[in-house]
């Protein structure tokens, strides 16, 4: 009885040594933004590589979830907020979306940021098999992920992790 008192204070210890020791490793190795080109709604045609020295807010969504439509007016206004400092936004909606609606969502709600439409999937793929809506994920000016959100971000907490990167050098 005594020695499993003794060991468990040191196991739990382990543990969290360990846990920090991942975190750190992630930290150092951060996972690189895949290279994808992409045709924006109004026919242009773009690529990541445009990101380069920028902070970045890629968006997966579809006009059919109701996470995606609910949260876009605060996407909208994380875009105007930090569009002036080197900041952007892509919406890519997913690949079972209609075009047809999906130009019709960014029209009527007048999106002021770029809407692609991942007609194949292959940027969904490209992100990590990107099947959920919405998730939203954050690039440093390094062309680094540095977060991945599944579900609607905590809107505070993003603007604070924009913040910070924003005043990184690239």
């Amino acid at each position: 009885m005594k020695l499993t008192r003794l060991l468990a204070p040191v196991a739990i210890a382990a543990v969290l040594a360990g846990g920090a020791w991942l975190a750190y490793g992630s930290l150092a190795h951060q996972e690189k933004a895949p290279a994808v080109s992409y045709v924006l709604l109004d026919g242009v045609k773009h690529d990541s590589s445009q990101w380069a020295g920028k902070v970045m807010l890629v968006n997966f969504w579809a006009t059919s979830c109701t996470t995606c439509v609910a949260e876009m007016p605060q996407i909208i206004a994380t875009h105007q907020k930090f569009k002036g400092r080197g900041f952007d936004t892509v919406a890519v909606a997913m690949s079972y979306d209609p075009p047809a609606y999906v130009a019709n969502f960014a029209e009527s709600r007048k999106l002021p940021f770029g809407v692609a439409i991942d007609n194949t999937g292959e940027i969904a793929k490209q992100f990590g098999r990107v099947q959920l809506t919405p998730t939203t994920v954050v690039i440093n000016k390094r062309g680094e992920i540095v977060k991945r959100y599944v579900g609607a971000p905590d809107f505070a907490a993003l603007h604070q992790l924009l913040d910070q990167l924003l005043q990184e050098s690239a």
